[in-house]
């Protein structure tokens, strides 16, 4: 079936269901009812067409089929924009990763005083203004990467009696700064009287992995400062195996924990480029495997998303991947991305015993439905350890950088 024909499915089968709802629904709600955007694929199946009990209400698609006007009696009502979607098919995740992340620049998480004598004590970072969760991106021109960067240059700067001119990053601004490191007569080296911090490392679970481009997607959430609970900037980042050694059970108000292992020498995956909301990604040194979907699954985009059961892939023990029975509770597709798509409720008794539902380090565990990845699990409901949100996995693919839309090339094949 080609490109048009499958577009002319879709559309019957749109209209078909908004005039079957009119004598329920109202007006307003017919008018809802029509969606602004359908997405078309390869692996799309046939929709039976009919034309309705009403013939006044009539759809058409554009010369280029590329949009479907509604009019009743002859009155145009709404437009439909039809996107034409590549066939993607990805390697479901389900595996325990590591994270290593070294920050972009070095973060301030925290001031300490300075003794400089029995009576001064001051922290001339804190007299400077420089503030918790500011980055100190450079030094005196220099970029700063890590904490030995920031200790050799304050160092020097001491001894030299010259102040440092820091160059700082706070929120989306760029500021200016300089102080003078400050002699600590107790532990007898210089000091800006600033906590900092290069790195960051925790747990998680992979989502999905690309074959084509080798790029993957993972977490499902952006990782963010334990002092500063800002999102971390990274200058470079390391993804590793890792093993799962025990779980500790959520309650109600107390979210339970996976507890791992790892070895950032032994155990590389690959690269992590960018921590988003969305989570992380970056490519795989070497393909992913994962003996259920040898071949890959198919995309099922937010609106294709149904509510009820569906599974989620994810390790309880050592690096065994096990699949658990959800149920998709509510699902809210979006034009925009959004980091909570769906409400995603745990149902699988063995899952439930174990965790008591969603804990900490399952998040990023690819929810699969009707044969198809559909998202990641994301967040825990504190009160409720058994439900949390889930992301829809095309916002995960457009953040990998993983195109999701047909060229005009690849439409003509189709």
């Amino acid at each position: 079936m080609n490109q048009r024909d499958k577009i002319k499915y879709i559309c019957g089968s749109v209209l078909l269901l908004f005039m079957l709802s009119l004598p329920i629904m109202s007006p307003v709600q017919n008018y809802l009812s029509i969606p602004t955007e359908v997405k078309v694929s390869s692996h799309n199946s046939a929709i039976p067409v009919s034309n309705g009990p009403d013939e006044a209400w009539t759809a058409f698609s554009s010369a280029n089929d590329q949009q479907v006007f509604y009019e009743l009696a002859g009155v145009p009502l709404k437009k439909t924009e039809i996107k034409a979607m590549r066939d993607i098919r990805l390697i479901p995740g389900g595996q325990s990763v590591g994270v290593e992340l070294h920050t972009k620049g070095v973060l301030v998480v925290g001031h300490h005083l300075v003794n400089k004598d029995e009576e001064t004590r001051s922290s001339p970072g804190e007299e400077a203004d420089v503030q918790v969760g500011d980055i100190l991106l450079k030094g005196n021109g220099h970029e700063l990467n890590s904490m030995e960067d920031l200790s050799e240059l304050v160092k020097q700067s001491g001894k030299g009696g010259k102040a440092i001119e820091f160059t700082i990053k706070r929120g989306e601004k760029i500021l200016t700064t300089s102080l003078s490191p400050a002699f600590n007569r107790q532990e007898n080296e210089y000091q800006i009287g600033l906590y900092i911090r290069d790195s960051a490392a925790g747990i998680g679970t992979m989502t999905f992995y690309h074959p084509e481009s080798k790029r993957y997607g993972a977490l499902g959430h952006v990782i963010s400062d334990m002092d500063t609970k800002k999102p971390i900037e990274i200058h470079e980042g390391t993804i590793v195996r890792s093993r799962v050694t025990s779980i500790e059970k959520g309650s109600q108000g107390v979210p339970g924990e996976k507890k791992a292992s790892f070895s950032m020498e032994d155990d590389r995956l690959g690269n992590i480029t960018k921590n988003t909301p969305f989570g992380i990604f970056g490519k795989l040194d070497h393909h992913m495997k994962n003996s259920e979907f040898p071949k890959g699954i198919p995309v099922g985009y937010a609106e294709q998303v149904e509510e009820g059961p569906a599974k989620i892939l994810t390790v309880l023990n050592g690096e065994e991947m096990q699949t658990f029975d959800v149920e998709i509770v509510s699902n809210m597709p979006k034009q925009t991305p959004v980091t909570k798509g769906m409400i995603v409720k745990i149902t699988d008794p063995e899952l439930l015993e174990k965790t008591g539902g969603i804990v900490q380090g399952m998040s990023g565990s690819p929810i699969i439905q009707n044969g198809k990845i559909i998202g990641a699990v994301t967040h825990v409901f504190v009160n409720d350890p058994t439900s949390g949100y889930g992301v829809h996995i095309e916002w995960m693919l457009q953040e990998a950088g993983i195109d999701l839309y047909q060229n005009e090339e690849e439409k003509k094949a189709s």
